[in-house]
């Protein structure tokens, strides 16, 4: 599959499995699994025909890693960052000392008001290295990283958890706990 095709079809993925399964007839469970002949078909069905192999391949070569299958192989799901009603079930992990949040600019006034929320997603995103903060922060304009304080939210009662993908997950992160403001 070349590069161009495997593009299209994680970003196909993505929005099918995260955010409007129902836009291909798809039902995700309640942790958003669905199954992958389910998927395969859909696809078809919809335009975007993707065979196994190929699937395969985007679930592999995802350079973000946002897809995994279950232990036997015919469920398929994104790893996080669903607007659609999910519970992933990822246990509550302790987080690294200090936390990434890659933004913009004009996100600033909001989140030194209000913190980070998750927004239409279920969970704020943070990463473990500043690096890919970086680059979820340059998605969307000039980049601004902030730096998390798990040690001390956890601390203070705050929970983690860790995708499949090494994203980690929290509910929100209060101002008191953000630098870089």
């Amino acid at each position: 599959m070349d590069d161009i095709r495997l593009i299209r079809t994680s970003k196909k993925l993505a929005y099918h499995l995260r955010h409007a399964p129902e836009g291909i007839g798809l039902e995700p469970d309640g942790a958003g699994w669905v199954d992958v002949r389910e998927l395969l078909a859909a696809l078809a069905a919809h335009g975007r025909a993707v065979s196994r192999a190929e699937l395969d391949e985007v679930v592999a070569r995802n350079d973000k890693r946002r897809f995994e299958f279950d232990e036997t192989g015919t469920r398929i799901r994104a790893s996080q960052g669903h607007s659609i009603d999910v519970e992933l079930d990822y246990e509550v992990s302790v987080a690294p000392d200090i936390l990434y949040h890659g933004t913009v600019a004009a996100a600033l006034p909001g989140i030194r008001s209000e913190g980070l929320k998750p927004m239409r997603r279920h969970a704020v995103h943070l990463s473990a290295s500043f690096e890919t903060a970086v680059k979820v922060g340059t998605r969307r304009g000039k980049p601004v990283v902030l730096f998390v304080d798990a040690a001390a939210m956890q601390r203070d009662g705050h929970e983690f958890r860790v995708s499949t993908n090494g994203v980690w997950l929290a509910a929100a992160v209060p101002t008191a706990y953000l630098t870089g403001l």
